[in-house]
């Protein structure tokens, strides 16, 4: 069986949205060596999903659930096609408080996971004064965020990459 392809996040096993695991999934009732690390968004409290369930909209019609909170993509004026994607048959990701997916030229971004140190340290000009302007306001923090960041700390660092343009959009979160 081939592992499911996800447009929005198509390296989910790198990013740790997709864990291996001996778990049944509580969609379609088979263990299948893998589950999604990050849960749903419904009134159930389901612990354990297989990425093919997420990927044919199985699990969130199961369960009227999201992966993903479809707000910043509707609040963008995404096409509903390109939202439900995302928020339904795509894996989220775990963030300290609320993940925000990102968009941009009319699209979801491809979400790529936490940020690289060699990343951060390249982000200069324009995306990091608008990097700046949404998250720090401080050139002097940032730099004393690059000097001790580290994958999955806190804060946490995220890179979204654009399907057409190919810009890189990071966003922060902490605890």
């Amino acid at each position: 069986m081939d592992f499911p392809q996800f447009t929005y996040h198509p390296n989910p096993l790198n990013t740790g949205a997709v864990l291996s695991s001996d778990a049944t999934c509580e969609c379609c009732g088979q263990a299948r060596e893998f589950i999604c690390s990050s849960g749903m968004y419904c009134r159930d409290n389901v612990e354990a999903i297989c990425p093919w369930c997420v990927a044919d909209g199985s699990a969130a019609d199961k369960f009227n659930g999201h992966f993903v909170d479809d707000y910043p993509l509707l609040d963008a004026g995404l096409d509903i096609a390109i939202v439900k994607e995302v928020a339904e048959r795509t894996p989220g990701y775990i963030s300290w408080q609320q993940e925000v997916w990102q968009s941009h030229c009319n699209d979801a971004c491809e979400f790529h996971g936490d940020a690289e140190l060699a990343d951060l340290q390249g982000l200069q000009g324009e995306a990091l004064e608008d990097f700046l302007a949404e998250y720090l306001q401080s050139h002097d923090l940032w730099q004393k965020i690059l000097s001790s960041y580290q994958k999955g700390g806190n804060p946490a660092i995220y890179k979204f990459q654009c399907r057409h343009c190919h810009k890189v959009i990071f966003t922060m979160d902490c605890h």
